[in-house]
């Protein structure tokens, strides 16, 4: 799950990309409005961050010409902008949500959350698959009744595959929804992580398919 964070406060953008990264999230961060339409057009992100008060381009500015694009990428604005005609002018823009700063980290990662249901049609934050239960609010992991407790990549690297369960994902393109800008990738990161995974929660939880990529093992087969 990668997210674009647009933000020009050094202070809030740095201790933001942090604490998201902490969570599990990828994260791009940009301190320029005018970076973002190439920014968007060579990488793939799930949700973007949207401050208003931006050099180069501001952030209404951006949306709109996201929208005009037919872009549905969720936006989010985070900014001190707290007229109410600037809350209504974003939302007509097309942004999914508007929240103010100064923000708890705890109320902005749940409206993240709540997008990231939104777009990809679950209603809960609970994904489950056979006798796997996944927990995207509070990172649990229950198979067959016993809780397991992974590290921050190797949930979120489960958390991809559970989504879209039958897909078939490379490392290539596990390693961009996993890693943002600037953040060591080893050669072998992915195997590592999906090694751990196994020897907690089974070798048949995730599937290798030869020469192409990991999906989650069928309802079927998890138990």
């Amino acid at each position: 799950m990668k997210i674009l964070l647009v933000e020009d406060d050094v202070m809030i953008g740095d201790s933001l990309q942090r604490a998201l990264r902490k969570s599990g999230y990828a994260v791009d961060w940009l301190q320029d409005g005018q970076d973002v339409a190439l920014c968007l057009s060579s990488g793939h992100y799930t949700l973007m961050i949207l401050d208003l008060g931006l050099p180069g381009q501001d952030g209404f500015s951006i949306l709109s010409a996201l929208r005009k694009t037919g872009n549905q990428l969720p936006v989010l604005i985070l900014t001190a902008r707290d007229t109410i005609s600037d809350k209504v002018k974003g939302l007509d823009s097309g942004a999914d949500d508007y929240m103010l700063k100064p923000f708890a980290l705890e109320e902005l990662e749940a409206r993240i959350r709540l997008l990231l249901r939104r777009q990809s049609g679950h209603s809960s934050s609970i994904l489950k698959a056979g006798n796997l239960s996944i927990d995207t609010a509070t990172h649990q992991v229950v198979l067959n009744g016993e809780q397991y407790m992974l590290s921050s990549k190797e949930f979120a690297l489960l958390a991809i595959l559970a989504e879209r369960p039958g897909s078939v994902f490379s490392r290539a393109q596990l390693e961009e929804k996993l890693y943002g800008w600037n953040e060591e990738v080893g050669s072998n990161a992915i195997e590592v992580y999906i090694h751990q995974i196994r020897k907690r929660l089974g070798k048949n939880i995730i599937k290798n398919i030869r020469n192409v990529g990991y999906s989650l093992a069928d309802e079927n087969e998890i138990n």
